[in-house]
């Protein structure tokens, strides 16, 4: 099945989405949050809405997506260098590493970067110049577990959306080596546009990301160092997962500072991510809005 959250006449929605046309499912769940914490017993749900439902339906381009959890309860949890090739051509090579990493180097960014599909992504130009994409595989956690293993993980998946995991990248690098500040800026986590369950989800499928209809990232899922299960196994050892939960899964090779030269998105740059089975994430830099007005 594949979900979405929605605007319509200023109203918020959930949706199940089959081809060009969305059934609201907003009578059920207020909220997608409120549809991934009824797990099984909301999908059902939705099921037996879809098949009892004649009419109803209304055109998706009748509807304004917005992320599908536009209001995360938590931290967004990300994952560096999860990819063999992004790895290869990354920092970690330039300083003599050639092994790939034997634990997954997990951060956190924040709730405030989280837009939706065709918000404009925040421009810090009045801090720096050097804003990054990355292209990723978003895991939508389902349900509550510690320690869980890498076996059991898939059970704890709702479902899969695509995400930007946009960077400053002056700022990532000049507070100690930690990625959260270069990561946390408002604006700078486009979402969507749909959520997909795991049985919709084609692992083989190539993750890509356009710059002005540029190809920049082209990479198989397949070619994670760490896959999803071992993710979620890793995440949750001694920590609690929640449903509503979010994991960036990695970006692979292609971002631009590690181009020759390096080529950093300016406003008015239009970016899209792109993985067949759930679809096209498409933004455009948007400009400097400077400090925020105190009261």
């Amino acid at each position: 099945m594949r979900f979405v959250s929605y605007l319509r006449d200023g109203i918020e929605g959930v949706g199940l989405v089959e081809g060009d046309r969305l059934l609201d499912l907003s009578s059920l769940y207020p909220t997608m949050q409120a549809l991934v914490e009824a797990g099984d017993g909301g999908l059902a749900a939705a099921q037996r809405q879809r098949d009892g439902a004649a009419s109803g339906w209304v055109d998706v381009e009748d509807v304004r997506l917005t992320a599908p959890l536009p209001r995360p309860r938590r931290c967004l949890f990300c994952v560096g260098l999860n990819y063999q090739d992004h790895f290869k051509e990354g920092d970690a090579t330039r300083q003599g590493i050639s092994s790939l990493p034997e634990y997954p180097a997990f951060f956190s960014k924040a709730t405030g970067t989280v837009i939706g599909p065709g918000e404009p992504i925040g421009w810090p130009g009045h801090l720096s110049e050097k804003l990054d994409y990355e292209a990723e595989l978003a895991v939508i956690v389902g349900r509550r577990g510690r320690d869980i293993t890498a076996e059991q993980a898939e059970s704890h998946v709702f479902g899969y959306t695509l995400a930007n995991d946009v960077t400053v990248r002056d700022i990532q690098r000049r507070h100690g080596g930690q990625w959260n500040k270069g990561k946390s800026f408002d604006g700078t986590c486009p979402m969507g546009p749909v959520v997909v369950t795991p049985d919709e989800l084609d692992r083989t499928q190539r993750l890509q990301a356009e710059v002005n209809g540029v190809l920049r990232q082209d990479c198989c899922l397949d070619l994670m160092v760490f896959s999803v299960d071992q993710l979620i196994a890793s995440l949750s050892e001694g920590m609690t997962i929640q449903p509503g939960d979010i994991l960036l899964t990695g970006t692979p090779a292609g971002v631009g500072y590690a181009r020759t030269p390096p080529s950093f998105l300016q406003p008015g740059d239009e970016v899209v991510v792109r993985l067949h089975g759930i679809g096209q994430l498409r933004n455009t830099v948007g400009k400097d809005l400077g400090p925020l007005p105190t009261c």
